[in-house]
């Protein structure tokens, strides 16, 4: 008997593990078959889920055109630092915009005298020297302009030179005299202004530095005051006071470019006056008149 429960046994085992054998592979078909269906859901849920991502979107593009269209107001800028500012903040702005307005003003003005001067001398080299004598060759030239200024004196001292006190001067000496003090008197109405170009250009930047120190100063006591200090409690009022220091380098840099430029000029515009005038005096010791 207990041999054949024995064999009952084993026979028993082996046909449970065979059976669970067999129901394994059934399982892991099972699974698998079950996971493409579950990625199958996924993407089928997707494309449902895409059209609202798509509709945002198209939100998220239409909404940049009407940002774009608001208009945002700086609260901050020449504007603000007008309607804030006391009257040291302003009275700095107006010192800077007169020095701006009065350099400009000697700029303009001294290029079209000098523009004038050149023309006289290209009028003087084609008309005047062709001319029989002095007095009709100042014809040729402009009255008023440097250089009838000069053959005016010129002769003057020429013809005036006999039966007055300055008889004892030789008459060398005195049309020599008479022709450079015509052109130092040209020289200085060509120097006229330009003093005031290097002022402005040497002070401006700091007329405007004092405008930034004083509007950091009161920015710094409004923080003080308001208890707090966070960046765009700072960054503000610092900012319009910076504005200061760039109006005078706005100011200065033309200054200082255009009085070196006048300078240039009148150097040339001096030498043809020169030119001029030692010409002149050699032809009135000749006695051409």
């Amino acid at each position: 008997m207990s041999l054949k429960h024995l064999v009952r046994t084993s026979l028993a085992a082996a046909l449970i593990a065979t059976v669970g054998l067999m129901t394994l592979p059934t399982a892991a078909n099972a699974q698998a078959a079950s996971a493409p269906d579950a990625a199958s859901s996924m993407s089928a849920a997707a494309p449902a889920a895409a059209p609202p991502a798509v509709a945002t979107a198209g939100d998220a593009m239409a909404k940049p055109g009407a940002i774009s269209e608001e208009a945002v107001e700086n609260p901050y800028g020449l504007e603000a630092l007008w309607k804030q500012g006391d009257f040291v903040a302003k009275g700095t702005l107006i010192i800077l915009m007169i020095m701006s307005m009065s350099s400009w003003y000697v700029i303009f003005t001294k290029v079209f005298e000098q523009s004038q001067m050149m023309k006289s001398a290209k009028a003087s080299g084609e008309a005047f020297w062709k001319a029989s004598s002095i007095k009709s060759g100042m014809g040729a030239l402009k009255e008023g302009s440097a250089f009838h200024y000069i053959a005016e004196q010129g002769i003057k001292a020429s013809d005036h030179h006999e039966g007055t006190m300055v008889e004892t001067i030789d008459k060398h000496t005195w049309i020599s005299m008479s022709v450079d003090r015509a052109v130092g008197s040209v020289h200085g109405r060509l120097q006229d202004g330009l003093a005031l170009l290097a002022t402005v250009g040497s002070t401006a930047p700091f007329v405007g530095l004092f405008g930034t120190v004083w509007g950091i100063y009161n920015a710094l006591v409004k923080i003080g005051i308001s208890g707090q200090a966070s960046i765009d409690k700072v960054a503000g009022p610092v900012g319009e006071a910076l504005i200061m220091t760039a109006i005078g380098l706005a100011v200065a840099v033309p200054a200082v470019m255009g009085y070196n430029w006048l300078i240039r000029r009148n150097k040339s515009v001096m030498d043809q006056t020169k030119a001029f005038a030692g010409d002149l005096h050699n032809v009135l010791l000749a006695g051409k008149r």
